[in-house]
C-alpha cells in the first residue's frame, strides 16, 4: 500500500508538475520519475513485500507459483487502496494551488490523440509484458540479478514509458490506472478497461514466456 501510494504520487505528480506530453522534456521527466519511484521503493520495501506495487507483477508472480493466491488477491487489494490514497493527495495539491499544474489535474491514462483503443490496448499488453518479464528474470532466485534487481526494473521502467508515453501514458499498471481515472473521469474512465485488461494479459504472456526460457 506504502510503496503504491508513493509510485502513484511522485509519478503521477511529476506528469501533472511538468504537463507531460507538452515537450520531450516533459516526457523524459515523467518517464524517470515513474522508474526511479519504483527504484527507491523496490530499496525500500523490496525485503518486507517484494515490492510488487503493481497488480500485474502480483498476476505475474502468481502464474510463476511465487506467491500464493490469497496473497496475491490481499496485495492487489491494498495495491490499489495506496494508488487512491496517492491520487487523494495530488488532488488534493492541485486542488489547493490549480496553478501547480500545468495539464491534467491527476496524471490519469488515456489513449492519446489519433491512438485507438485497440492500439493502445496492444501497446499495453506489450509493454507490460517486456516489464513484467524483466521482473520476473532479475527477481529469480538462481539467475536473478540479486541486489542490482531494484536498478533494472526501475531503468526498465524508464525506458517503457519512454515508448508508451506517446500512444497511452504508458500504465503497465492497473492500479496506478484505477485511481487517478477516478478523480478525473471523462475519457479517462472511458479508455479504463484497456489499462485492466492489457497489463492482465500482458502478465500472463510473460509469466508464460520466463516458464519457457527461465525455469531450465
Amino acid at each position: 500500500m506504502v510503496g503504491t501510494m508513493v509510485l502513484v504520487l511522485l509519478g503521477c505528480g511529476t506528469a501533472v508538475s511538468l504537463n507531460c506530453g507538452a515537450d520531450t522534456a516533459s516526457v523524459v521527466g515523467t518517464a524517470m520519475a515513474f522508474g526511479l519511484a519504483v527504484v527507491a521503493m523496490a530499496y525500500t520495501i523490496g525485503g518486507t513485500s517484494g515490492c510488487h506495487i503493481n497488480p500485474a507483477i502480483t498476476l505475474g508472480c502468481l502464474l510463476s507459483k511465487r506467491i500464493s493466491g490469497k496473497d496475491a488477491v490481499m496485495y492487489i487489494i491494498f495495491q490499489i487502496i495506496g494508488a487512491f490514497i496517492g491520487s487523494a493527495i495530488l488532488y488534493a495539491l492541485v486542488a489547493t494551488s490549480p496553478e501547480a499544474a500545468q495539464g491534467t489535474t491527476t496524471g490519469a491514462n488515456a489513449c492519446q490523440a489519433g491512438v485507438s483503443q485497440v492500439t493502445g490496448l496492444i501497446a499495453e499488453i506489450v509493454l507490460t509484458c517486456i516489464f513484467v518479464l524483466v521482473v520476473l528474470g532479475t527477481t529469480d532466485e538462481k539467475k536473478g540479478a540479486g541486489n542490482f534487481a531494484g536498478l533494472a526494473i526501475g531503468l526498465s521502467l524508464i525506458l517503457i514509458h519512454l515508448v508508451g508515453i506517446h500512444y497511452t501514458g504508458t500504465s503497465v499498471n492497473p492500479a496506478r490506472s484505477i485511481a487517478p481515472a477516478v478523480f478525473q473521469g471523462g475519457q479517462a474512465i472511458s479508455d479504463l478497461w484497456i489499462f485492466i485488461v492489457g497489463p492482465f494479459i500482458g502478465a500472463a504472456f510473460a509469466a508464460g514466456i520466463w516458464k519457457a526460457i527461465g525455469e531450465k
